[in-house]
């Protein structure tokens, strides 16, 4: 699927965005064929996201059967995968971005893995230390993650801050909005804990 060398680079580009430099996105070719290569990752992060499925799912309870569960998680990681490039597109098109339309793409895609990592490194903390310091851990690793959006927009797209915040607003409202249809459509309630 991925040659170690081309995890290597793709990983380097993505951390490349959290230091701010300035060649990370020389790390992500700009053909429509990297671009749609990068999709490959869904398969590459399925494992992480299922072992971090799990350990969320430990802690609550759940109306929906197991079936309801896998088939409801395994929809919302293709959607989520999806929905903001197809977004975007249109935005960039209108924008005249379309020319760094594969680069962005791919560099959001592989964010995914180390991000992916990050957080599976993270659950342990999260769950062992008390209540409130996990949620500030999770906050702390949302703020990561917009930071990471904001700055591979800018430099991917050389927008402004303005600009790459209302991107963010446009990729993170609708997923807000897909995992709160799942959790009531399955039922997750307060965890087990709380």
């Amino acid at each position: 699927m991925f040659s170690a060398a081309e995890i290597a680079r793709g990983v380097q580009g993505a951390l490349g965005f959290l230091r701010r430099d300035p060649s990370a996105p020389l790390h992500f070719d700009n053909t429509a064929e990297a671009c749609l290569r990068s999709f490959r990752l869904m398969v590459v992060v399925a494992p992480l996201y299922v072992i971090k499925v799990l350990v969320d799912y430990s802690d609550v309870s759940v109306t929906a059967d197991e079936v309801e569960i896998v088939f409801a998680e395994a929809l919302q990681y293709v959607i989520e995968w999806l929905l903001f490039p197809v977004i975007f597109h249109e935005i960039a098109r209108r924008q005249g971005w379309l020319d760094r339309f594969p680069r962005y793409i791919g560099a959001l895609n592989w964010i995914n893995l180390p991000g992916m990592v990050i957080v599976l490194i993270c659950l342990p903390i999260i769950y062992l230390v008390p209540s409130g310091l996990g949620q500030l851990i999770k906050i702390g690793l949302q703020g990561l993650f917009f930071y990471w959006f904001l700055v591979t927009t800018r430099e991917v797209l050389g927008t402004s801050w303005l600009l790459s915040a209302m991107l963010l607003i446009v990729s993170w409202v609708p997923s807000t909005f897909i995992s709160f249809l799942i959790a009531r459509h399955l039922g997750i309630a307060a965890a087990v804990g709380a």
